[in-house]
């Protein structure tokens, strides 16, 4: 009797542990399922583009220069404004003419005299009034009077001092009052002036562009503008998008052999006057024609050790690892030079929470560029 209520009692024990493990089994197949993660998509984009490599440089102007006197004396006049801009010929500053007024008078009497003695020399020669030694005398006078009357002249004309060319004027480093040598060699600076329309940029182009650049020429594989030249493309330090339009105008004839670089002048049109020589510039300047190329968005690429991939998007809603070779940066997107296609499409927001092999959700992000369009890419 006791051996079987001991098998009762056994037995329901192991009854009820079932029932537990029973239950609980339920309560676990219950639980719902984690979704997969939630990640946006991008499809990869062709589109026409021009690579361009970016260097930087300052404005420098076309002409540049020293404004010095010719003649010596005191400064009587400072005729324009720091600053302004002045056309070729005005007059700058006026020095004391009264000197050189004084030299012009007399070398002027003292060539009408000769003047009257060389028109009576012919008659006085034929009537033997005089002979052939003293008429050549007087034909001498003269010329030496006229050499020293038009010398005269021109110091007289130097005192006004002129622009020699159009463009900005520097502060007048010299006031009225003030003593100026026109001496050669040490003639005193008065001001500076620099032309303003056109400009120059000067920038270092190294090595390796250089090469490719000039590839590109011979092959004739870049596009040029209307004029013929290859154009280029220029911001300031507060600008972006890079604005101004200009073209290469000249690289220097030979390379700098401590800096691996050759320098390049880029023109620009300045109407506006704003390109003020001495001004930071970023200048760019095409390394290919224009050609169809693969972008993808630059928060899709992900760095293992140093190789660049993707997680691509299968059919079965999958990520997949994809090593991608990449060129220069256009607009936000990067240049896939292989590992992609058309059409596929990639991780581009979400890349820290999936892996390899993952199911997703994904979410298409439209695209904002019609694969018809000319972009730009830098270096």
């Amino acid at each position: 009797m006791k051996k079987k209520l001991f098998e009762f009692v056994l037995w329901g024990s192991v009854m009820a542990g079932a029932a537990g493990l029973v239950t609980g089994c339920g309560r676990a197949a219950a639980q719902p399922q984690m979704p997969p993660p939630q990640v946006t998509v991008a499809p990869v984009q062709e589109k026409e583009i021009v690579e361009w490599s970016e260097f930087t440089g300052r404005v420098q102007p076309v002409d540049a220069v020293d404004v010095r006197p010719r003649v010596s004396g005191y400064i009587q006049q400072v005729c324009f404004q720091s600053g302004q801009l002045v056309n070729k010929g005005d007059v700058l500053f006026v020095i004391d003419p009264r000197w050189n007024q004084a030299v012009f008078d007399q070398r002027q009497a003292e060539y009408e005299q000769a003047k009257r003695e060389e028109d009576r020399t012919a008659d006085l020669l034929a009537n033997k009034a005089i002979s052939q030694e003293e008429a050549d005398g007087r034909k001498a006078r003269y010329e030496e009077t006229k050499a020293e009357l038009d010398s005269a002249r021109l110091d007289l004309e130097y005192t006004r001092v002129r622009a020699p060319i159009s463009g900005r004027v520097s502060r007048a480093l010299l006031t009225e009052g003030n003593y100026v040598s026109g001496s050669a060699g040490s003639a005193s600076l008065m001001t500076t002036l620099v032309s303003v329309n056109p400009v120059y940029v000067y920038a270092d182009v190294d090595e390796d562009s250089y090469l490719k650049f000039s590839e590109l020429v011979r092959a004739k594989e870049l596009g040029n503008d209307d004029a013929g030249k290859i154009p280029v493309q220029m911001e300031l330090a507060d600008e972006t998008n890079f604005p101004h339009v200009g073209c290469v105008e000249s690289f220097d004839n030979h390379l700098d052999s401590d800096m691996g670089s050759i320098l390049v002048r880029a023109v620009f049109t300045n109407d506006d006057g704003s390109l003020m020589p001495g001004l930071f510039a970023r200048i760019r300047i095409p390394m290919s024609d224009r050609h169809p190329a693969f972008l993808v968005d630059e928060r899709a690429i992900g760095t293992d050790l140093s190789q660049k991939f993707v997680l691509l998007l299968t059919r079965t809603n999958t990520v997949a690892y994809q090593p991608v070779q990449l060129g220069p940066v256009v607009d936000g997107q990067c240049i896939v030079r292989s590992g992609l296609d058309a059409g596929d499409e990639i991780v581009v927001n979400g890349l820290e929470r999936v892996r390899p092999g993952m199911t997703v959700s994904a979410i298409r992000e439209p695209s904002s560029v019609a694969g018809t369009s000319v972009q730009t890419a830098r270096r």
